[in-house]
């Protein structure tokens, strides 16, 4: 009998709505770390246990720079969560990338500045010791590779890899950062990222991610500049897709044995985690 697996879904603007969720019931939670975004909402996804946080707040009301990431990441871990999915609404910075597309990221590129990165700082109610995680794959890749494959036979518009850049936020990039982030080959930009996958690999959750292209950013010559009215013209169709692939793969994930993969995760916390000693 393998692991019980519950799917923790982290939602960005317009994937947050409770009603995905039958017996969907509200839960507040209490972290280390203060509290999440949210009430988290538990309910089933054909029969799978899930749990889904609004990552900006119902009504988008926090900025990226002020979301809890440590509290909803924990709040998540606590909840008995084996898996993280999320979704980003992000900008692209190659041609190849259309606004429409789907991106499964698997790499990031972290241009944030304010934001505390792990659970081990310290603290007396954080965990023991200093974490210095592996983050060459910081994208759990046999998650990831199901949520590309349900994209596919779904038909959408979906990338199989993809490099985030994370920037602060909650401006958008000036023409001559885009213009730079383009020619350092990153694929998408976004202002969520980072930490929220760094924190999910620290506490050995399974975190796949899909992107939401909107936009061309602001790199393109000829071209006006990023801005809100014209990403929302193309986000409901976004969020609809994004929606098809979670209700689809869930309970697929559900159905196979994760055992090995969760235990690799806690060992590599474990293996990478500097305990308090005396000489």
């Amino acid at each position: 009998m393998g692991t019980k697996v519950k799917i923790g879904i982290i939602g960005g603007s317009g994937l947050s709505k409770p009603d995905i969720l039958k017996g969907g019931e509200e839960k507040e939670v209490n972290t280390p770390f203060g509290k999440p975004s949210d009430a988290l909402i538990c309910g089933e996804i054909e029969g799978v246990p899930c749990v889904l946080l609004s990552r900006h707040g119902r009504g988008h009301t926090i900025m990226p720079t002020n979301v809890n990431f440590r509290a909803n990441i924990w709040a998540m871990k606590e909840l008995g969560c084996t898996h993280l999915l999320v979704t980003t609404a992000c900008g692209s910075l190659q041609e190849g990338m259309h606004p429409g597309d789907i991106v499964v990221i698997d790499q990031f590129i972290d241009r944030t500045q304010k934001r505390i990165q792990t659970f081990f700082d310290g603290e007396p109610l954080s965990p023991l010791g200093i974490c210095h995680m592996s983050m060459a794959d910081p994208f759990c890749s046999r998650t990831s590779k199901m949520l590309y494959e349900s994209g596919k036979n779904l038909g959408l518009s979906v990338r199989e890899t993809g490099t985030m850049l994370t920037i602060e936020g909650p401006r958008f990039s000036s023409r001559a950062e885009s213009k730079l982030f383009n020619s350092w080959g990153a694929h998408c930009i976004n202002m969520t990222t980072v930490p929220e996958v760094i924190l999910a690999k620290e506490v050995g959750l399974c975190y796949g991610a899909l992107a939401l292209v909107t936009d061309y950013d602001s790199w393109r010559e000829g071209e006006e500049g990023v801005n809100v009215e014209n990403i929302m013209k193309i986000f409901k169709q976004n969020s609809s897709n994004a929606l098809k692939v979670l209700l689809d793969v869930i309970p697929k994930i559900a159905k196979e044995d994760w055992t090995k993969t969760l235990e690799d995760y806690k060992n590599a916390v474990t293996m990478n985690t500097l305990l308090p000693h005396s000489y």
